[in-house]
């Protein structure tokens, strides 16, 4: 059967393509922009047919119809690999439609193909227009999709011709073999808007830029601090950087379009901007849509510490919400409150110090204000009870606030938190002083200088 016919005898209506759901059934939607929209709703629609779904997301960028629709969770849930504000939203209502799905992003197919194998029974997938060829492209979200669809019982496809065609390393693509039904529904592609850096970014961004050399392979999260980089990249005397990285973000456009992104002095994937996904603005997605010198992975590959090793130079930077004083980074919750998730930040961490040359910033706010208006470190004494460690004290590099850098691997405790409060806020490392030595991991007589 030629593919274009195969296409038609798949071609269904969302209504139709939904009823495959049963009660009990675990439904996958994917990574991000792979998220259906027509489908979803379809979904929604089904509520009074329907018992105990169990929907996943990764990074959820727009509201899940159906838990919209059962705001009680009578019938759906939804889990996250990765919250976003939505989802964060919906835990912190604790109506117990909504949970978090604790994650190491590299092992993300890992866990499809070893745990949760028997537990994909629908995948909705948001993906391009067919090729020539038969393959629909997994565009802006390849991380996990191909592990998705090999444990699935049932495939639905939604085809939205607006997505770009991402060009891939590998497991970048589905057939139409492969597939069990089709709907079309041209939606727009979610753009995450620039965030305004602030001027601690700013002083965050001056202090690490500065320790970056030419050829350096970036790894950059999202978020003001990135795009400070990406400018002061730009506007520096390096060149010939390189990209490994899960997220793509605007930054790297920025970086390739005054010349530095080159990718020549990488040692994995030579010439290629390499990522697991990709979300910024509209023009990122142009200039990802077919583009041969970018190539997307699965996040087994981009997030993977001894790919990363092999780049020399590897540079990580990323965000957390807090670290105590003995060097355990939390960035994923506050207490038992939960904000956002692991994602790849140990998987750099580890990578980005394991490269030659390699340094891993963590970054953070050395204070910020609570509702009361009273100042507050983000340097601790101890993780609050409840709270989860997102990257260990032994895998910690360095951390940087607007006060300067903590270079802590390989220190002891005392030297730890020595080198941390010096870069906290001043008027709150007298206090830390104090707990440290409450603590026991004071040097007895030792002052900050």
């Amino acid at each position: 059967m030629a593919y274009a016919e195969m296409y038609r005898s798949k071609l269904t209506t969302p209504e139709e393509a939904v009823k495959v759901v049963k009660s009990g059934d675990f439904i996958d939607y994917g990574f991000g922009h792979m998220k259906p929209i027509a489908l979803d709703k379809a979904l929604a629609a089904r509520k009074d047919e329907l018992k105990n779904i169990h929907i996943r997301v990764t990074l959820c960028m727009t509201p899940c119809a159906p838990i919209e629709a059962d705001p009680n969770a009578e019938v759906f849930t939804i889990s996250d690999w990765h919250c976003t504000g939505y989802t964060r939203k919906l835990i912190d209502q604790q109506k117990g439609n909504a949970f978090y799905n604790p994650l190491l992003f590299r092992n993300m197919p890992l866990f499809y193909k070893k745990s949760l194998s028997d537990q994909v029974d629908v995948a909705m997938l948001r993906v391009t227009k067919m090729s020539k060829d038969g393959y629909f492209n997994f565009h802006n979200a390849t991380a996990s999709a191909r592990q998705i669809i090999d444990c699935a019982k049932k495939v639905i496809l939604e085809v939205n011709p607006l997505l770009p065609w991402a060009m891939g390393g590998h497991s970048e693509v589905v057939h139409i073999s492969e597939v069990d039904a089709i709907v079309e529904a041209e939606t727009k592609v979610e753009v995450i808007p620039p965030a305004a850096p602030t001027e601690v970014d700013k002083q965050i961004a001056n202090y690490i830029v500065p320790l970056i050399p030419s050829g350096a392979t970036i790894q950059l999260g999202i978020g003001g601090l990135p795009n400070v980089v990406g400018t002061l990249l730009c506007e520096s005397d390096l060149k010939d950087l390189g990209c490994q990285t899960e997220m793509l973000v605007d930054a790297y456009y920025h970086m390739h379009e005054a010349g530095k992104l080159t990718n020549k002095k990488k040692g994995v994937d030579v010439g290629k901007t390499t990522f697991g996904f990709a979300a910024g603005s509209q023009f990122l997605y142009d200039w990802l849509d077919n583009n041969p010198s970018l190539a997307t992975f699965p996040v087994s590959h981009t997030n993977d510490p001894w790919v990363m090793k092999n780049n020399p130079n590897m540079i990580s930077i990323n965000a957390c919400v807090e670290v105590d004083l003995f060097g355990q980074i939390s960035s994923e919750s506050s207490g038992v409150r939960h904000i956002s998730g692991t994602g790849g930040q140990l998987d750099f961490v580890t990578g980005a110090y394991m490269s030659e040359g390699g340094i891993s910033f963590v970054c953070c706010n050395a204070s910020f204000k609570d509702k009361q208006g009273n100042v507050k470190s983000r340097i601790v004494p101890t993780l609050q009870p409840g709270t989860i460690v997102t990257v260990p004290r032994n895998q910690t590099h360095c951390i940087v606030t607007e006060y300067g850098i903590a270079n802590i691997a390989g220190k002891s405790t005392w030297q730890r938190a020595e080198a941390l409060i010096k870069i906290a806020h001043p008027d709150l490392r007298d206090d830390l002083v104090k707990a440290a030595e409450k603590n026991g991991i004071w040097r007895k007589g030792n002052k900050i200088v």
